[in-house]
């Protein structure tokens, strides 16, 4: 690859980065504040079941060697996120960074396989209604798709654990990740990752919006000049029509789909962010609440990262805009 072809993309992401690393700082600076003027704190926690006085929550914070400022708290919490060290679990006792990275793994099989089935779905809902129209094939495909769109994805996750529980007997009552067992351990697997694809409210938006961006694509003069001379329509409008617009849709949908991903992991018992962030919520933790608030700030701008190295890929001159 030459030179003046990586130029675009090196120079979008050196942008790029820039700006990931001052939204992350932002985003801990934000939820730093927000989790310090939060009701309750670790301490009481931690002292539950004992006699939790002001005094017996001082001597707690002395003995740790927490500082007592917020300012304080937050620099040298930022000093060690900055060395690699994102404190130590006030519940588990454990270093958060690798606890925070094994969910997050968990939690982006789950996000990247709900886009594979959602695009696997409207993708093809949507190329044959642009080619099509309306017709009586593409409606009541569309008219589904806005039905399932509208579905609680945790309602969905119920109806399917029930069925493959109670009418199939295929797991245990007491579902969850380690009680699937061996022999029907990848389709345990499979299962939020279909409802989270099918239930995460966005298939009716991704068929609305490449129908309308591939009918703009086939409507322009090119296309109409590929068609007359018998060229691959395809070939012109794959770039403009599907995979930009696919980029810019899965970019704007991530934060949505991990949302989702919280309640799904809820409900299948999935070991990923959304459980360890509930339960983090629940006990107070705040270390892995700030580890996993940065993590997820993380694959939302990757995501859009993604899309902008696509779009310049295919359009060098955008670097300059």
């Amino acid at each position: 690859m030459k030179f003046s072809a990586i130029r675009p993309i090196a120079l979008v992401l050196s942008r790029e980065l820039v700006i990931t690393v001052l939204l992350l700082l932002g985003v801990s600076f934000v939820v730093f504040i927000i989790l310090f003027a939060s009701p309750g704190d670790p301490f009481s926690v931690l002292l539950e079941g004992q006699l939790s006085t002001a005094e017996a929550k001082a001597g707690l914070r002395d003995a740790m060697g927490v500082p007592r400022s917020w300012y304080v708290q937050y620099l040298a919490w930022l000093a060690g996120m900055l060395s690699g060290n994102f404190g130590t679990s006030i519940r588990m006792g454990l270093p958060v960074l690798p606890e925070v990275l094994r969910v997050g793994f968990s939690t982006l099989i789950l996000t990247i396989g709900s886009l594979i089935i959602t695009l696997l779905i409207a993708v093809p809902i949507a190329l044959y209604s642009a080619l099509r129209g309306t017709n009586k094939i593409s409606w009541p495909l569309t008219m589904s798709s806005y039905v399932i769109s509208a579905l609680p994805v945790f309602w969905l996750g119920y109806i399917v654990i029930y069925f493959f529980t109670h009418k199939l007997g295929l797991f245990p009552i007491a579902f969850g990740f380690s009680s699937a067992g061996q022999k029907y351990r990848w389709l345990y697997q499979l299962l939020p990752i279909f409802v989270l694809g099918v239930g995460n409210g966005t298939i009716s938006e991704v068929i609305r919006y490449l129908r309308q961006e591939m009918g703009r694509v086939m409507a322009e003069d090119y296309i109409r000049t590929a068609r007359a001379k018998g060229a691959s329509v395809w070939k012109h409008a794959f770039k403009e029509g599907l995979l930009i617009p696919v980029t810019e849709i899965i970019a704007s949908k991530i934060p949505f789909i991990l949302g989702g991903a919280v309640i799904v992991e809820q409900v299948f018992n999935w070991p990923g962010m959304g459980r360890m962030a509930w339960q983090a919520a629940q006990d107070r933790d705040y270390p892995v609440i700030m580890g996993i608030a940065i993590l997820a700030a993380f694959f939302v701008r990757m995501g859009s990262l993604f899309q902008r190295v696509v779009y310049v890929a295919l359009n060098p001159r955008a670097s300059k805009e």
